[in-house]
């Protein structure tokens, strides 16, 4: 008694592989006409249209809507055009197929997929899934996939009623993949990466074979894509004065009427000196000399500051003559120690070569005492070498010493 619903229910599916079987039979042997009724299916295909670019790959599905019919049978065929798309992939997936007739095949030579299939017991449903196809695109063109006149859907009826009554296909275009970007370079300003002082940067491009066009643009934005209208074919150009930033040139190609990707090119470019400056001089004192500091900086507004270099100019000679530049650094001391009035310029460079100067005087005064370095000490003017300094001091240490053995001998010992 436990058994007989089991061996109910494995009479029943077997009826209904037998009578799917016995459906797929009439139309194959011709011997069941089509039943004019009011009852309708359809097959489509999802996506029914788009556009892919030569070289890649696009899925397709192939769907059934029963319009409320139940349903136990479908048979898809479609063709394609072989010289367009090939098949890449044919998958079922998770088809409401469970039995198929004839496995599903393909042909890439034919252009021809055929699915057939039942499903045991029947089904209703407005987007059945019965498979997914995977295309690769070979050549450009209107590419149609369209169900053939074989294609049926068989009504669960015990008849094997074909209902199929519409099919949407596909339409899909394949386009010649856009042309990479042009190799794109500024004479003027072949660095990227170094500011530049000149404010008319030029621009010049390569071109190849079937190239028919260019368009470009020159702004501030990294990203920035030039139009779609020609600006010609030839392959250089340039711009007159552009403010101070970083810049680019951004450049598409027009080939076999398809533009194609944007090639962009930097430019940086300062053409101002660094901000206006004014240097700062401190004189200090010590035991037997003097030391002048000269102070100074400034800023640049785009590049920045490179360095800085100073000269010194004698004032107190008949024809004062600029000494060499030297780059040197913040606090700058002065090297001279002779007297006089003087002049110190200082270049602020930037890192795009634009300079401004500035300028400072100060006098340097004769001390009590100068150190003469290797040579000596000038006290009030006169020069006293080192040799004569240790003589003179030697003296005075004699002297110190003798003169102190004689006070000794005449006013402390007497006392004892």
């Amino acid at each position: 008694m436990n058994k007989s619903p089991l061996k109910h229910a494995n009479i029943r599916r077997t009826n209904a592989k037998i009578l799917v079987a016995f459906s797929l039979m009439l139309i194959l042997i011709g011997g069941f006409p089509v039943v004019a009724q009011a009852t309708s299916a359809s097959l489509y295909l999802s996506p029914s249209s788009g556009s892919f670019l030569v070289g890649s790959t696009f899925s397709a599905s192939v769907f059934v809507n029963t319009d409320g019919n139940e349903i136990n049978v479908v048979w898809a065929e479609l063709k394609f055009p072989p010289e367009i798309l090939q098949i890449a992939s044919p998958t079922a997936g998770t088809s409401l197929i469970s039995e198929w007739i004839v496995p599903p095949n393909y042909s890439n030579q034919k252009g021809i997929i055929s699915f057939r299939g039942g499903v045991p017991g029947g089904t209703t449903t407005s987007a059945g899934l019965i498979s997914s196809i995977t295309f690769r695109a070979i050549a450009s063109g209107m590419a149609k996939v369209e169900f053939k006149g074989e294609s049926r859907v068989l009504l669960a009826d015990g008849k094997g009623t074909d209902i199929l009554t519409t099919t949407i296909n596909g339409e899909y275009h394949i386009l010649i993949p856009p042309p990479e970007g042009p190799i794109v370079f500024s004479p003027t300003h072949p660095n990227p990466n170094v500011w530049y002082s000149d404010s008319t940067p030029g621009f010049s491009w390569e071109t190849e074979e079937g190239i028919t066009d260019f368009s470009w643009s020159f702004d501030q934005n990294s990203s920035g894509r030039p139009d779609s209208i020609s600006e010609g074919t030839k392959t250089q150009v340039s711009f007159s004065d552009v403010s101070d930033g970083i810049w680019y040139f951004h450049l598409r190609q027009k080939k076999e009427e398809v533009w194609g990707k944007t090639s962009h090119a930097q430019v940086r470019i300062d053409a101002i000196p660094p901000n206006e400056f004014t240097p700062k001089i401190e004189t200090y004192t010590r035991l037997i000399d003097y030391q002048t500091m000269v102070y100074f900086e400034t800023t640049d507004s785009f590049s920045g500051i490179s360095h800085y270099e100073i000269s010194l100019i004698d004032l107190s000679v008949a024809e004062p003559s600029r000494s060499f530049f030297t780059e040197e650094m913040s606090p700058y001391q002065v090297p001279l120690k002779k007297a006089g009035k003087y002049n110190v310029i200082i270049k602020a460079v930037d890192k795009a070569g634009n300079i401004r100067e500035a300028e400072a005087r100060f006098r340097m005064v004769t001390p009590l005492i100068s150190h003469i370095e290797g040579r000596g000490l000038e006290i009030k003017g006169i020069f006293f070498p080192w040799w004569l300094i240790w003589i003179l001091g030697f003296l005075l240490l004699v002297s110190g010493g003798v003169a102190g053995w004689w006070i000794y001998k005449r006013y402390i010992k007497p006392r004892r």
